[in-house]
């Protein structure tokens, strides 16, 4: 099971718009996928099209990590009654719920042990090849704590001065937690969003991005498209959604899923299970 962090020091960069193009890329694989929404504002909860019945959200399950069963408490994604509907067989997405509640852990402090507490739920869980950790835009507790229990960390990034220069913040805060917490962490890349072909200055910050990080700048930036909210909005998967673009934008998704993973073990792997 690969765990994959997505993250970003700086918000409004479209940090769960990515963890939702990934989600609906791996549902298009076939891929049995959890994401868990740990950003204490839930955005991936509500684009995933989450309705909850009774299950906790993952801020009280990490406040009993010790005893809590994620597994019974992880919500089918809305968009695997549309999957079915068009394809004619659903796959697995399921959603760890976020809330506000998972606040209390993303302060500066976080001890050791308290980073531990996503690791001790995942460890439980059975059945998916991949889990994608959708982390607030800060390198507080939370962001810790998902890079703690992850395998590979996904940055995301515009292609703006104040965007790259907090991705070199972040890559060296990375490297820096690799070296004290988790010694087997890796990057998966970097994620250039929202980028718009008719601008120089994006055009510039690209051409900076590819000096400064070399090889980790994955292909295909993601454009910035003007339905996504729409899309969004209806709480639909980018792969189930009508129209050009968005078929444009899924198969950008699909690029950058085989870039971050290893699809094709994932799904023979859970297969055999």
């Amino acid at each position: 099971m690969q765990v994959v962090s997505i993250s970003s020091l700086k918000g409004g960069v479209g940090k769960t718009s990515v963890t939702l193009g990934l989600a609906s890329a791996a549902l298009a694989a076939g891929i049995p996928t959890l994401v868990v929404d740990l950003d204490p504002h839930a955005d991936a909860t509500t684009g995933l099209g989450v309705r909850p019945s009774g299950q906790t959200d993952i801020g009280r399950l990490l406040k009993d990590a010790r005893r809590a069963d994620l597994a019974a408490n992880t919500v089918p994604s809305g968009w695997v009654a549309t999957a079915a509907q068009r394809d004619g067989a659903a796959g697995t997405l399921d959603v760890a719920m976020g809330s506000a509640y998972s606040g209390i852990y993303d302060r500066p402090d976080l001890g050791r042990r308290d980073q531990q507490r996503l690791s001790r739920l995942l460890a439980r869980v059975r059945g998916y090849g991949l889990v994608l950790v959708d982390c607030p835009p800060s390198l507080n507790g939370l962001t810790r704590m998902a890079w703690t229990a992850s395998n590979r960390v996904l940055l995301v990034a515009e292609p703006s001065l104040f965007s790259v220069a907090g991705t070199e913040r972040t890559m060296r805060a990375l490297e820096l937690f690799r070296r004290e917490f988790a010694p087997d962490l890796r990057t998966a890349g970097i994620v250039a969003n929202r980028v718009r072909s008719a601008s120089n200055e994006h055009a510039f910050r690209l051409g900076e991005m590819q000096q400064m990080f070399g090889d980790l700048l994955l292909s295909p930036a993601v454009p910035e498209q003007a339905d996504w909210q729409q899309i969004q909005g209806a709480a639909y998967s980018v792969h189930h959604w009508p129209g050009d673009p968005a078929q444009r934008a899924a198969g950008y998704f699909d690029e950058l899923l085989k870039s971050v993973t290893d699809s094709g073990r994932m799904r023979s792997r859970t297969a055999r299970r």
